[in-house]
């Protein structure tokens, strides 16, 4: 008396069956595995700095940070006008305001691309050799010095026939450039645009086989960036999603997958005074992108805004709000990063997005310890939701958003417990570049 019944457990398929089902899906399992081995667990910049290769130094992050720093002295000198000035959350705004100001003088530029296309134009042969010289030995300079964004790389011109044998040899140039100059940085990252067809990127993964093989570099070690701007690069001409398969045809070096706003957007015939990040066409193309990425560990990033802050207040203040805006909504649609093109962009891109983590901290924080201590809650969530949870966290750790003493207090949670819950290979990354 008193004890539960034990259930009688009865099955009828052969143990031959099992096996024969998981030996015809043992294919697929490899395919999954190859193609969606999930997010690589390391550090997502919250946006991409452009700075033509003529106009690039060793100590650009800095100066731009102290441009949008001055920007902010005379335009918001405190938070109160800052908030205002952006419809910021006046709870918010003390916390954001000094957090951007911090953030503006540790570390203003999180990843910075010295560009050879469209910032630079077509030049000399000479000219540009030179330059390709130049932005080697100073990204070089800037990571021995410490002054370097934590990543740091250039844009090429594309692979299409005109320009093809020129991107060829800049690319060739800087990347020997910083192997003379002590090898390879750890945040080197390489954007590759104006991209049409898949076999462009398989050309673009066969240089790079190439100069590995040259240099005695590890197989595989140097990445890239595909930047989606022109409307082959999300649909075929047989009606299939492009961008997919180009995913699949960098051979595991793709990092990310870029929306490039003006040049999409003429390409469709947006005119110019509705080329924006927030058009239907451009929502489309990056829910395309965002669906082809997904669990393959290339990451997504939105454009950019070519409205500057700058002239009077009241005109400084309109294109922060609009840059503001669009970022928070960029964020809203899991797009994390995006394009900055002016200093006076750092300023509302680091409000927003601090704004963003802060918002939602107490509460993803407080549902992580719920679903990690099993207790429950007025929301049913799944390991999945977990992750997003954790991801959300981390997130907000890595640029600044979020101290570690407070995520430990709200969540009860240590960074690893966090890395865990995000994803097992983040859990196991190792530097993550924060």
């Amino acid at each position: 008396m008193g004890q539960a019944q034990r259930e009688r457990v009865v099955t009828s398929l052969a143990d031959a069956v099992t096996e024969e089902i998981g030996a015809s899906l043992a294919p697929v399992d490899a395919e999954l595995e190859r193609r969606y081995p999930g997010d690589p667990g390391t550090r997502q910049p919250v946006h991409t700095v452009y700075v033509p290769a003529d106009a690039f130094a060793a100590d650009t992050p800095r100066a731009w940070g102290d441009r949008a720093l001055a920007a902010l002295d005379e335009h918001a000198p405190d938070a109160a006008s800052l908030a205002a000035a952006l419809g910021l959350d006046p709870a918010l705004a003390e916390d954001v305001y000094g957090r951007v100001r911090a953030k503006l003088e540790r570390e203003p530029v999180e990843d910075l691309r010295v560009d050879f296309e469209d910032g630079y134009g077509h030049r000399p042969g000479a000219e540009e050799d030179e330059a390709a010289a130049r932005a080697a030995r100073l990204v070089a300079e800037a990571y021995a010095g410490a002054t370097a964004a934590p990543y740091t790389g250039i844009r090429t011109k594309c692979l299409e026939a005109a320009v093809r044998d020129r991107g060829i040899r800049t690319l060739d140039i800087f990347l020997t450039g910083l192997m003379d100059a002590g090898g390879l940085p750890d945040g080197l990252v390489l954007t590759l645009p104006k991209v049409t067809y898949a076999e462009q990127v398989t050309a673009m993964a066969r240089l790079l086989d190439a100069f590995e093989e040259a240099r005695g570099i590890e197989p595989g070690r140097i990445g890239f960036e595909i930047q989606i701007e022109t409307s082959q690069s999300i649909l075929a001409a047989d009606g299939t999603a492009t961008v997919a398969r180009m995913i699949q045809a960098a051979g595991g070096r793709a990092t990310g997958l870029h929306y490039g706003t003006f040049d999409y957007s003429a390409c469709l015939g947006v005119l110019a005074a509705y080329q924006a990040s927030d058009h239907p066409a451009a929502d489309h193309a990056k829910a395309v992108m965002q669906v082809a990425a997904a669990g393959t560990g290339v990451r997504v990033s939105d454009g950019s805004t070519n409205v500057l802050p700058v002239g009077s207040t009241e005109q400084v203040h309109d294109a922060w709000r609009l840059h503001y805006r669009l970022t928070r909504r960029a964020l809203a649609r899991a797009y994390y990063q995006g394009w900055d093109m002016h200093p006076g962009h750092l300023p509302t891109r680091y409000a927003a997005v601090f704004a963003f983590y802060r918002e939602g901290f107490e509460r993803a924080a407080a549902r992580l310890a719920r679903y990690a201590d099993r207790a429950g809650g007025d929301v049913m969530d799944e390991p999945a939701t977990a992750r997003a949870l954790a991801g959300h966290l981390l997130r907000g750790l890595d640029c600044g958003a979020l101290d570690t003493a407070e995520v430990a207090r709200a969540a009860g949670l240590t960074r690893a417990d966090l890395e865990r819950f995000a994803s097992p290979r983040r859990g196991e990354a190792t530097a993550s570049l924060r």
